[in-house]
This record gives structure tokens, C-alpha cells and sequence, in this order.
């Protein structure tokens, strides 16, 4: 086994605080913003070579802002150092979505997410990798080094934010920035250990990709190392922007008292079955949710097979729509004889099957009712593994292999995240399992739109009961 690589340290201001515990310090003095910050770049330099995290280091920058910045005592996490993911425009960083096809022009000015993100009080040290446009589940590309997981480097880390997990399952910051527009948050958080939220569709400010789409599939959030990162940031940037179309969700804390009927779905939406180490993880946090007195019990998935159909549709309609139309999308110097052979492979897809995109693009749409009446009868939240099987190695879903193999392979390990996006509803990935390699394993826990507040009280009681694994240990 590769060892693992973490920047962990009793040496410096960050040593094991989370985003919260970090914040509570610089409030009371004890460190400063400009320690933070000079803390977090010394170990982003211990394990960049090693993992290769980020795309844009922004740190003469950020160096600056943590001295002259009003940081203001009553923002979540003022002067917490953090990264925001590659595909999000922050002014001054070139926004290049993992693709050399887009232009290496800085950005003009921030996105309404980013002013978002920002006022929580983190301080951004720069980008972190995805693949080419986030479209696949590994951050690999073909034209560079990959993104490699801290746990074990010779695997995957996850995508499609993947760069911003592994700074902060490495401990080089303890938030990052991630999205999510069919598991991009939780896919790597369930690849290398970290909480994982994909909010409710409109929660969070709608990303600048997501508005031009007829099904809007992206979310935006954060991976963390504990629950109550998680929680505080969701309630520090609904201070900034409440949304009067969803339950006001507030601060959540901790566990709630009441005991809740769960729903089990233990088979991919593919039929296939999972491997085993999968299936034990899933069955030792089912067993966990009963001896905490949770009531679970199996329930259907909330579409079927066809869903498959439909979803793998309209992302290569993602992809085509990049290919042709990359010059509106991102600027006159964009160069589609750059886009990466997987990006070609799903937009040629999309051409052969382009009579579909009416009624996939309906289907879409109507899977929130399916997702919905999935909660009726008493269920308060549906589990599931994240995903059909342990994180592969570097290699298993190349960019650059047979567009075919790798597709296929694709749809069978992310088998139960894309649902949430079409459909919007909130989920969570929480790092209860582990394999056979030391490898951690997500939990994904579903809840009906708008209640974010279960899943997070859930995530707290399990995280007591079951503490996460720690990559440093």
C-alpha cells in the first residue's frame, strides 16, 4: 500500500482544527489571518507535488488580503484560508475548467456564487483541479498529471471536485469550495473521506453554468472534514442570501431527539450488484442507524432503469453544447481541437442520439415529482451507498481510454448521485466505511426538498457515534 500523504502537524496554528475551530481562534486572537494563511500555503507546498490539487495559485494575493482585509468577527469563517474550485469565476484567476481548450484570461470580476462563498469570511488562496468541464467522476485529464488521493495516491480522487477534496482530506485547508451537477461534491468526498452536501436546487446562489440549462443539474457547496463545517457554512451564506422558495433552515447544531424511518436502497439503478466491500459498509451503517433506534426499512428507487437513458442523454448534450457553442460559453479564444478526447466522445454521443433530447430533457423535469413522492408514507430520508463500488485506481476511468469502455464504466460506478441533481433535492456523503485498501467509503443519505436540517442532524449523530476515520491516524 502507497503511503498516505497529509500535511497534518502539531507544528503550526492549523494543527487538527476545522473551519469552525479555526474561525473561534482568529476571533479570539490567538491567530491571525496572515498565520492562517501562511500555515495553510506551507502545507499546500508539502502535498501539491505528491497530489497535484490546484490549478491557480492565487497566494501573493491572499497573503495580501489576510493583512489588509476588514475581516469582520461576525462572518462564519473571517480569515479561514480555503479554495475555490476551477469552474467558478473569482476575479483576477482564469476560470479554465480543466480544459486547455478554454482561454488563460483572469476573470474580470466574481460570480454571484463567489460574492456568496466570499462572504462567509474564507480566504481564497487560489483554484483547485477538476476534469475537463466536470464531467467525469476522476479528476484525470489527458494532456496532464492527475489528481491523486491522499488516502493512497495511486487512486482516484474523485470528481468532479476533486482538487478541492484532497486539500482538504490532506489537511492543507480545512473548507474548500466544491459543486455538484451529478456528484460532484459527494463523489469525492466519499473518495477521500470528507462530508459531502449537495444542497436543495435554489438553497445556494444558482452557479453561472446552471442558469442557461433546461434542467438546471449544479449545485454549489463545500467538502469538509466535520458535520458542523458543513452546517455553519450553509447557514452563514443563507445570512447573505435567505431564499423565500425553500423552509428557512437557520443554524443546525446538533442531533435531533426524534428517531426517523429511513428508506434502504441497497442496488444500483443499472441492476448491478455492489462489491463487497461496499456492501459491507452499507450493512454496518444500517446497523448503526438501528441501534440508534432509527427505523429503516427497503424502498424502491424513485425511477427507473430508463432514468439511465435519460440522464447519460442530457450530459453528453452537456458536452456537445461545449464543443459547439464553447466561443459564446467561454470566450473568442476558446479552441475546440483542445477538448479532451471524453468530452469529444460524449458530444459525438449526443449527435447519434439527438431525437431523445425532447423527452429526456421532460423526464428530467419530472423526476422531482417521482423524487418527491419517494418521501411520502412516513420516510424521512433514503440511504444508499455513494457509489456502486470503492474508488479505482488512476487509470480505470482514463479521459484519454476507448470513450466506450470508460462511459460504461462510468454509469456503473455513479449509479445513485444524479438523481438528487435532476430532481434537486438535497443529499449528503458521510465517511462511514473504509475498504479493504484503507480506502474510505461514503454513505449517502437523501432527503426531501428543502430539509437539509435532517440530513445535518442525522450527520451529527452518526459522527458521534461512528467519529470518521482521520487520515492522520
Amino acid at each position: 500500500m502507497s503511503p498516505r500523504v497529509h500535511a497534518f502537524t502539531t507544528d503550526d496554528v492549523l494543527g487538527d482544527l476545522d473551519a469552525v475551530g479555526l474561525a473561534a481562534a482568529i476571533a479570539a486572537g490567538d491567530v491571525s489571518p496572515r498565520e492562517a494563511a501562511d500555515a495553510a500555503l506551507a502545507r499546500v507546498d508539502r502535498v501539491a507535488p505528491a497530489l497535484n490539487p490546484i490549478a491557480v495559485d492565487d497566494r501573493d494575493r491572499a497573503l495580501k488580503r489576510a493583512v489588509d482585509a476588514p475581516w469582520s468577527p461576525t462572518s462564519a469563517f473571517a480569515g479561514v484560508p480555503s479554495y475555490i474550485k476551477n469552474n467558478t469565476a473569482f476575479a483576477g484567476i482564469p476560470t479554465r475548467h480543466g480544459s486547455p481548450a478554454t482561454p488563460a484570461r483572469a476573470a474580470l470580476e466574481n460570480e454571484p456564487f463567489t460574492d456568496q462563498f466570499c462572504a462567509t469570511g474564507v480566504n481564497v488562496l487560489g483554484a483547485t483541479t477538476l476534469p475537463a468541464f466536470g464531467l467525469t467522476a476522476t479528476t484525470e485529464f489527458a494532456d496532464d498529471e492527475p489528481t491523486r488521493n491522499p488516502w493512497n495516491p495511486e487512486y482516484s480522487s474523485g470528481a468532479s471536485s476533486g482538487g478541492s477534496a484532497v486539500l482538504v482530506a490532506a489537511g492543507a485547508v480545512p473548507i474548500a469550495h466544491a459543486n455538484d451537477g451529478g456528484g460532484s461534491i459527494r463523489i469525492p468526498a466519499a473518495a477521500c473521506g470528507l462530508v459531502g452536501l449537495k444542497p436543495t436546487r435554489g438553497r445556494l446562489v444558482t452557479s453561472e453554468q446552471g442558469k442557461g440549462m433546461p434542467v438546471d443539474l449544479i449545485a454549489n457547496g463545500v467538502v469538509t472534514r466535520s458535520v458542523r463545517d458543513t452546517a455553519h457554512f450553509l447557514a452563514a451564506a443563507e445570512r447573505y442570501r435567505p431564499t423565500t422558495a425553500l423552509p428557512f433552515m437557520g443554524l443546525v447544531e446538533g442531533p435531533a431527539r426524534r428517531r426517523l424511518r429511513i428508506g434502504l436502497i441497497d442496488t444500483p439503478i443499472t441492476g448491478n450488484a455492489l462489491d463487497a466491500d461496499t456492501a459491507t459498509a452499507l450493512n454496518e451503517a444500517v446497523e448503526l442507524l438501528t441501534d440508534l433506534g432509527h427505523d429503516v426499512v427497503p424502498v424502491p428507487m424513485p425511477v427507473d432503469k430508463a432514468f439511465i437513458g435519460h440522464f447519460t442523454h442530457y450530459w453528453s448534450l452537456l458536452a456537445f453544447a461545449i464543443q459547439r457553442n464553447g466561443r459564446k460559453m467561454f470566450g473568442t479564444a476558446f479552441d475546440p481541437t483542445l477538448l479532451d478526447p471524453f468530452t469529444r466522445g460524449l458530444a459525438g454521443q449526443f449527435l447519434r442520439g439527438v431525437w431523445r433530447t425532447p423527452r429526456a430533457v421532460a423526464a428530467l423535469a419530472n423526476s422531482k415529482k417521482r423524487y418527491h413522492r419517494a418521501f411520502r408514507g412516513g420516510i424521512d430520508l433514503i440511504c444508499s451507498p455513494t457509489l456502486a463500488h470503492t474508488t479505482p485506481k488512476i487509470g480505470y476511468l482514463d479521459p484519454a481510454g476507448d470513450f466506450e469502455e470508460i462511459f460504461d464504466r462510468l454509469v456503473r460506478y455513479v449509479s445513485f448521485t444524479p438523481l438528487n441533481n435532476a430532481a434537486g433535492g438535497p443529499a449528503i456523503s458521510l465517511p462511514l466505511g473504509q475498504s479493504g485498501e484503507g480506502l474510505p467509503i461514503g454513505i449517502h443519505f437523501s432527503a426531501d426538498h428543502g430539509d437539509e436540517r435532517t440530513l445535518l442532524e442525522l450527520a451529527y449523530e452518526l459522527e458521534a457515534a461512528e467519529p470518521f476515520a482521520r487520515i492522520q491516524d
